[in-house]
């Protein structure tokens, strides 16, 4: 596929996918979030850790109402379920870990994007937007999924009906992200836990994903087996055999992501 809403930079195992449509602070469009599935999609395979950021002063700020003439006439569930879901799925389904690296606004289903992702930092002077309510609508894109499992329901719900902002460094005390960065370090922090993923045990973190996302439909019962399978699975891998004569050895490790 050929992007022009966004661009992918490939480089040290990373894969920085980049929205670009900073006239409309990054504004989710349909062609814009097909080439997020794709783009997405394709660096899981292909990458040991993926990047979401966004060019300019947003991160992302939501659906694009300006790309529909006539607002009556959006079918909104169509949208959420044929072009949303794809998305979002795909950030969920992706293999490797997903970073959200989140440089400025996040509002509406920008928001929920940078959200869904594995892990997401901030720049402190970003924020977090729940805007639905404020145009008559319920948080989507995974918003009533996420928040609660984040934040717990009754910030949650605050979120939801009072549409405030929220800061980074609110939304990282609040645990809604992983951590908030000063701005003049942002670039580099996030560069820094990017590589640090890149060049760690791709297996692993590919079935600690794997176990965190089963552990929401899991008894515990069920989840210590799921536990001893991955394990069983990491334990043959040249990564764990490097890691235990490194640790003998007492050096660094050097993973190869197999």
């Amino acid at each position: 596929m050929q992007y022009e809403t966004i661009t992918r930079e490939d480089r040290d195992g990373m894969a920085v996918i980049t929205l670009r449509r900073p006239e409309v602070m990054n504004a989710l469009n349909t062609q814009m979030r097909a080439e997020i599935t794709h783009a997405v999609g394709a660096a899981g395979q292909e990458a040991r850790v993926v990047v979401l950021t966004g060019e300019g002063r947003a991160f992302c700020s939501g659906q694009d109402l300006g790309d529909r003439a006539n607002v009556s006439n959006l079918n909104l569930e169509r949208t959420l379920r044929d072009e949303y879901i794809p998305m979002l799925m795909a950030i969920v389904e992706c293999p490797v870990p997903v970073i959200a690296a989140v440089n400025g606004t996040a509002a509406g289903a920008g928001a929920n994007l940078a959200l869904v992702a594995d892990i997401t930092i901030a720049a402190e002077s970003a924020f977090f937007i729940q805007a639905f309510t404020r145009i008559g609508l319920i948080p989507d894109a995974g918003g009533t999924w996420v928040l609660p499992r984040t934040v717990g329901l009754q910030k949650a719900m605050g979120a939801a009906l009072f549409a405030d902002r929220i800061s980074a460094r609110q939304a990282a005390d609040w645990g809604m992200i992983w951590e908030a960065v000063a701005d003049d370090a942002f670039a580099e922090t996030w560069e820094a836990r990017a590589r640090h993923l890149a060049s760690g045990p791709t297996e692993a973190f590919k079935r600690v994903k794997a176990a965190m996302q089963a552990s929401f439909g899991n008894g515990l019962q069920e989840q210590l087996l799921l536990e001893g399978q991955l394990q069983g699975q990491c334990g043959k891998t040249r990564d764990f055999k490097e890691g235990v004569v490194a640790f003998l050895e007492k050096r660094k490790p050097v993973f190869e992501g197999r």
